[in-house]
């Protein structure tokens, strides 16, 4: 059930799980507008909202996933993943402490999120509570309106670089993150989008008439073009393999001194070691085509003589501001000054029996750097005279 007041009317509803959440309604840059300027609150309804009580709670999620949360402290709010063993990410979860209770909240149909984590209580003192019936999530930019009866607001950590964390962010090349301690992106383009979620008790909100405060409701899909804006990956853009490093995450999710976690010797690997296989860009994408890749829609671009696929985009919008635009993974050997070409659609057979697609050109913008330096300590020089290998004898 919505709670929302709105003009059903008017409003087009999304897919999938999100069937009962408003995508618009009819006006989706006016809609953007008003959302940026605090105007206006965003139909979230599909996110699903979790409690976890007990003694044990930070302690033990501590244990299961990339972010410290066992010193957070009443009113604080942080983000977590859960990794797979190999350290592609499987849930991507919001937190909010409240002192009593720890809120978690999921984009994403949260069943096998929590059958993980039941099947990690063992002897714990932790309860995990689906609580999406009696809760309903909305989006602000800024401060909720000051009617809203919300239970509490999750404020996004982003794009600021969390204490323990790193950035592969390009725009951030010049910062010093070495001190334990969050520190602010000035030149990242999150900081001019203060994305919140206000988690309000369905009751109250069914009692709540928006039009009373002067505020206007708008769809799902005005929240996801001031997200993109900001390069702000979340879940719609981490396929089966995505890791962290590739998304620039590590920033808000992932604590890399807090100790060992499922996945964690493979972020660690990679940041110390080696490189994420892919990288995050945003897209301005060509508007004259009057058409949007939908997610999945591979990318091209001239390799070694040839169009080859070198990606595919995860998420799209038409920006108020911007025009069409997309968060997207490519290859991270891919050079930065790439001409790219993005598919749009398929068209009919030709005379060979051959569907051929349509596709767009997009100007890429570097969100993580392909040339970032490794955290590796300096490699120490084998000695000749102890090592193995030149000993008499060795093969």
């Amino acid at each position: 059930m919505n709670a929302l007041r709105f003009n059903r009317s008017a409003a087009v509803f999304g897919t999938g799980h999100r069937e009962n959440e408003v995508a618009h309604l009819g006006s989706p840059l006016r809609e953007q507008r008003r959302l940026a300027d605090g105007k206006a609150v965003a139909d979230l309804s599909s996110v699903s909202v979790l409690s976890l009580t007990g003694p044990d709670r930070l302690n033990w999620l501590n244990t299961l996933t990339t972010q410290k949360i066992d010193t957070l402290t009443a009113g604080q709010s942080s983000e977590t993943l859960v990794l797979s063993p190999t350290g592609h990410i499987e849930h991507w979860l919001k937190l909010y402490e409240d002192g009593e209770t720890l809120w978690l909240l999921s984009e994403t149909d949260p069943a096998e999120a929590i059958a993980f984590l039941e099947s990690m209580k063992f002897m714990m003192r932790i309860e995990l509570t689906d609580r999406s019936s009696d809760f309903q999530c909305l989006g602000v930019i800024g401060e909720p309106p000051a009617s809203l009866p919300a239970a509490f607001v999750f404020d996004d950590p982003w794009p600021n670089i969390g204490a323990g964390s790193a950035t592969y962010a390009a725009v951030d090349a010049e910062l010093d993150v070495s001190a334990q301690q969050a520190t602010p992106s000035p030149g990242h383009p999150g900081h001019l989008v203060d994305m919140r979620i206000a988690v309000v008790p369905v009751g109250e909100l069914l009692d709540w008439d928006p039009a009373a405060d002067g505020v206007e409701v708008v769809g799902r899909d005005a929240f996801e073009a001031l997200r993109i804006e900001a390069w702000r990956p979340g879940p719609a853009d981490a396929d089966h393999k995505a890791l962290v490093g590739e998304l620039d995450v590590l920033r808000s999710a992932v604590h890399l001194a807090k100790g060992c976690y499922r996945g964690q010797e493979a972020v660690a690997r990679v940041h110390n070691l080696g490189q994420p296989p892919r990288r995050l860009v945003f897209l301005h994408l060509d508007g004259s085509a009057h058409t949007l890749p939908e997610p999945g829609s591979p990318i091209y671009a001239e390799v070694r003589g040839a169009q080859r696929a070198v990606g595919a985009v995860t998420s799209a919008a038409v920006h108020w501001e911007l025009g069409p635009i997309a968060l997207a993974l490519i290859k991270r050997s891919l050079p930065v000054d790439a001409e790219l070409m993005v598919a749009t659609s398929v068209t009919e057979a030709d005379e060979s029996g051959e569907e051929a697609e349509e596709r767009i050109a997009a100007n890429a913008e570097v969100i993580v750097t392909p040339t970032r330096t490794r955290e590796a300590p300096p490699r120490i020089p084998r000695n000749p005279a102890v090592d193995p290998r030149r000993l008499p004898g060795a093969r």
